[in-house]
Parts: structure tokens; C-alpha cells; sequence
């Protein structure tokens, strides 16, 4: 087991990092209280209950698989489990899953009598690589995503890289997005990676190299005052994409994967992207609708008065920051908008 600290004050926490370490719940994390245990559809349903097995009286609570359960809704149906049950602020809430469950539990436990204690415990590529780590929890509303959170620390996260081998490949390509997104901005080696050798075979490489800039990130800018922002690059453009999941079918790092294309300035860049894209069946294009994209690009959280600040890169581990204005988006979006 490898273990990397993020250290944060008193926010700090460590990130456990192994094979087969879900077993080792109970040894890592204080579980000797009232436990929420929250999980989804998709999950298999042993991860939710090895934990709560751990737990001395643990309660397991499964939501509906998907982004929508990323809602208003859902967050006051956990907050009314988390009163029915008679939690208190010694208790904890655990998330067994990937990014929507650590979003919306995170954002449950953020809220919950102004604060209780929180575990995440990613079991997607996409999770463990990033959202799993960092602290930011939310959920969506009115089809904005995200745009309703809080800046919560985990007290741990349990990364157990064996239960990679039960998603399906596109879930897995779905992960990878993200981790070739840090090594665009922050790891030219890490790149190399993913042009060099087979990243389905490079798993757990690839998850603690992420977690490692995502640590190294974070510790500098916790709450996204200026350098953590570069972590969301291909965001913008591809939450715009997303907003419209509903029609595309497009997964999260699918719809980054293409809001990166427009952000990468160097042309051999992007074509170097895309034949990594092609490898790890990431698409290049989409017939995405333009007026949708760019009514959610407006309500973007990075949008201000002076326009939307984005990051963008010419040279793998390398980035700049611009500020664009709506007009710039267009043009952009032709780059990756099949017809």
C-alpha cells in the first residue's frame, strides 16, 4: 500500500493507495460510529456492503446510477436519512463509488449539522484519478452542473485499484480522460505515458502519478484562487457539451476529452491528442447543438464580467490562462463539432 499526504492543516488527510485495500476499511478508517454508507446502481453491491461489514453500526444507502441523481432532490433525501437514522456530529458519512456519489455524500456530510465527518472511497478510473481527492462536493440544478457545492475535505481516501477490473472499457477510457487532462498541463513524462504504452495496462501507475499533481495542486491552492483552476482544462467546453447528456449519451471525461481539442494551441499537439484518443476510444467529434453549449457556457462557474477564463497548452506539461469572451467560442467549437 502506498500512501500520499495531502497536507492542508488542519484539512490535511492521507490518500491510501493498494490492491485489495477495501478488506482494510476498518483498520484505516474510524468506522467505530453511526456510518452512512452511500452507494449507487452501478456499484456492485459487495463494495457497499464490505465496508459497512467494517462499520459497528453502518447503514447503506443506494441511489439511482447516473448524473441525475446529482440533485437538490437526492441531497435532501440523504440529509432526511442521515436525521431519520439519528446521526450526530461524531458520526461519518462514506462514499463507495464514483464522482457523482463523492460529489453528492461529500456535499451531504458538508451540509449535515454544518459538518460531519466524511470518506471517500472511489471505485472509477474517473474517481481515483481526480474527483476522489481535492474536497470539492456539489450537486447540480436547474441542468447547471456543479454549481451548488462546498469546499469539503475528505478525512481520508481509499483508493483500491482491484476494483478497476469490474468496470466495463469504456468506463475505464472514461477515467483516462482525466488523467491525460494533468498530463497535458502538469506531467510531460505522464504523457509520454500514455503515447508510449498501453494505459489499460497501466493502471495503477497512472492513478498514483494523478493523485500525486492532484495533491500537489491542491496543496497550493485548496479552494481554486488561482492554480487549481488548471484542473478544470477541457471543462468549460465540455460541460457545455454535457448539458445536453441527455440527448448526447456522452459520458463526463468523454465530453472533457472533447472540450480539450480547442484548448490545445499547437496543432501537432492536438493531433498527437488525437491519435492518443484514438488508442483509448476517447471521441474526437461530436454533432453537439451550439445554442445549448453556449447557454450552459454562460452560467459556467469560471464566467465573470470580464468574460471566462480558461486554460490552455502548447507544450505537454506546460500551460497558460486566458480570459475569452463568449465570441471566441464559436470558432472553438468548430474544431469538434461534427456535422
Amino acid at each position: 500500500m502506498d500512501t500520499i499526504h495531502i497536507s492542508l492543516g488542519a484539512n490535511s488527510y492521507d490518500v491510501h493507495i493498494g490492491n485489495g485495500i477495501l478488506l482494510q476499511a476498518g483498520a484505516l478508517l474510524d468506522l467505530a460510529r453511526r456510518v452512512l454508507v452511500v452507494t449507487d446502481t452501478g456499484v456492485p453491491e459487495v463494495y457497499a456492503k464490505t465496508v459497512c461489514r467494517q462499520c459497528s453500526s453502518g447503514y447503506i444507502v443506494c441511489v439511482e446510477q447516473g448524473e441525475q441523481s446529482k440533485s437538490i432532490q437526492t441531497f435532501e433525501y440523504l440529509l432526511s436519512e442521515l436525521l431519520r437514522l439519528g446521526f450526530t456530529r461524531g458520526d461519518a458519512v462514506v462514499a463507495v463509488g464514483g464522482g457523482v456519489v463523492g460529489d453528492l455524500a461529500g456535499f451531504t456530510a458538508a451540509c449535515y449539522m454544518r459538518g460531519i465527518d466524511f470518506y471517500n472511497i472511489p471505485t472509477t478510473v474517473l474517481s481515483q484519478v481526480d474527483s476522489g481527492v481535492g474536497g470539492k462536493t456539489a450537486v447540480n440544478l436547474n441542468g447547471v452542473k456543479n454549481i451548488v457545492g462546498a469546499f469539503f475535505q475528505p478525512k481520508k481516501v481509499l483508493i483500491d485499484v482491484d476494483v478497476l477490473q469490474t468496470l466495463p472499457r469504456r468506463q475505464i477510457s472514461n477515467g483516462l480522460a482525466e488523467s491525460l487532462k494533468m498530463s497535458l498541463t502538469s506531467d510531460a513524462a505522464l504523457f509520454r505515458l500514455f503515447e508510449n504504452e498501453d494505459p489499460y495496462t497501466s493502471l495503477e501507475k497512472i492513478v498514483y502519478r494523478s493523485v500525486q499533481i492532484k495533491a500537489a495542486v491542491v496543496e497550493q491552492d485548496e479552494r481554486e484562487a488561482g492554480l487549481r483552476s488548471i484542473l478544470n482544462f477541457g471543462h468549460t467546453i465540455g460541460h457545455a457539451i454535457e448539458s445536453e447528456e441527455e440527448l448526447n449519451g456522452l459520458y463526463h471525461g468523454e465530453c472533457v476529452a472533447l472540450g480539450m481539442l480547442p484548448m490545445i494551441t499547437n496543432e501537432d499537439l492536438r493531433g498527437d491528442v488525437k491519435q492518443i484518443y484514438k488508442k483509448i476510444s476517447l471521441p474526437v467529434s461530436f454533432p453537439f447543438d451550439v445554442d445549448t453549449a453556449m447557454g450552459a457556457l454562460l452560467h459556467d462557474k469560471k464566467s465573470a464580467a470580464n468574460g471566462i477564463k480558461v486554460t490552455m497548452v502548447e507544450h505537454p506539461g506546460s500551460f497558460i490562462q486566458k480570459t475569452l469572451q463568449p465570441a471566441d467560442f464559436p470558432p472553438l467549437f468548430d474544431i469538434i463539432r461534427k456535422r
